[in-house]
């Protein structure tokens, strides 16, 4: 007889060297989706941070987005501050020693070049890149070179909803909250097909639609959950890696919803809303009223949600070890699986320990 499935232990949510591989060795398998990319016209600068780590996004006159470390490779000052937004700019200029830069990331001059010894050479101090793509209305930046390809971890979101995520849809809400529980209890949370029903009788369940109705799809890194839409057509809730939901409306809308860690027992939970046909998101226009009530209705059952998971962190705090895995949570199991091929060997055997109160995945405990 197979061997039933299982959850990560919990020590996998509550490991101080568990977190530090996510936010480092994980966090570097995959690309992020940093900002829309109608947020960053030509000719723009915009800093922003991931993990910790400032970055800078440019799109010069050619319309490519690049992306860079937010840091002058003189001394290591920042060439430009979150809080300045988007910034119209021919131009990066160090404020620290008036290195400055293109958009491209060259080094156009520094100040006083005679000073340095010999031979300085402008092509040897170029801005710190990272790979940096758009992809429908975001706009992408990997941390290494040596990340898995963009088309991979997107491929189900080409093949379901290609239309709807290649037309042009705006960004018309924004929203950050910090979770206090891992970032994985609010990822399994929002893969989790069970609790829906039980959790949001009058918010998403009504959304989703009867169970009997739940149709999955996976392929190696992608899982999706296809419900039919009482307004017709399908409702599209994908589950991306490293930490992403994508979902889709029939009527062209999108949500992105991510769990960005913080430290071993907060996360940042981030929603992005887009819609097509509104130029931006401020008062007057015909359709900020209608945003604004899909920000709440979407709220509602997120309030709901940051409860549970938040109380799912304490039960995990306790010692607990994870009970049976139902048909309607494979969706996690799925996830699960993609995140357990991606640890390195010693986490996977420290897991591997954890499991069942301590014991080997090789011995689990009697059924009696």
């Amino acid at each position: 007889m197979a061997s039933p499935q299982r959850f990560l232990p919990a020590q996998a949510y509550t490991d101080p060297q568990v977190h530090h591989w996510d936010c480092s060795g994980y966090a570097q398998r995959y690309w992020h989706p940093l900002t829309a990319g109608s947020a960053l016209p030509a000719g723009h600068s915009l800093a922003l941070t991931l993990l910790n780590q400032p970055l800078l996004l440019t799109r010069a006159d050619d319309g490519t987005p690049r992306a860079f470390h937010n840091r002058c490779p003189h001394r290591g000052v920042a060439l430009q501050h979150e809080r300045d937004g988007a910034t119209a700019c021919r131009r990066l200029i160090c404020p620290y020693h008036g290195w400055t830069y293109s958009l491209q990331g060259e080094l156009l001059a520094a100040a006083r070049e005679q000073g340095f010894d010999p031979p300085f050479q402008r092509q040897d101090w170029p801005l710190p890149s990272l790979p940096c793509r758009e992809d429908g209305p975001l706009i992408w930046v990997a941390l290494t070179p040596a990340v898995t390809p963009l088309e991979q971890q997107l491929d189900l979101v080409h093949q379901r909803v290609a239309d709807l995520w290649r037309q042009p849809l705006h960004q018309v809400r924004i929203l950050k909250r910090t979770l206090r529980c891992n970032w994985k209890i609010a990822h399994d949370n929002t893969l989790d097909d069970y609790h829906v029903a039980v959790a949001h009788p009058t918010t998403l369940h009504r959304e989703q639609g009867p169970v009997r109705d739940y149709v999955h799809h996976t392929t190696a890194l992608v899982n999706l959950l296809v419900t039919p839409h009482a307004d017709g057509g399908c409702f599209h809730t994908f589950g991306l890696p490293p930490w992403l939901h994508l979902i889709t409306w029939p009527d062209g809308r999108l949500a992105l919803l991510e769990f960005l860690p913080l430290s071993l027992d907060s996360c940042c939970m981030q929603l992005r809303l887009f819609a097509p046909g509104a130029d931006s998101d401020g008062p007057g226009l015909p359709a900020d009223a209608a945003n604004t009530v899909w920000l709440k209705e979407l709220l509602a059952f997120l309030d709901e949600d940051q409860a549970l998971v938040e109380s799912a962190q304490r039960g995990y705090r306790s010692g607990l070890v994870p009970g049976p895995v139902h048909a309607l949570e494979q969706r996690i199991l799925h996830w699960q699986e993609v995140y357990r091929r991606d640890l390195p060997d010693e986490l996977t055997q420290s897991l591997s320990c954890w499991a069942y109160g301590g014991r080997s995945e090789a011995n689990p405990p009697s059924p009696n």
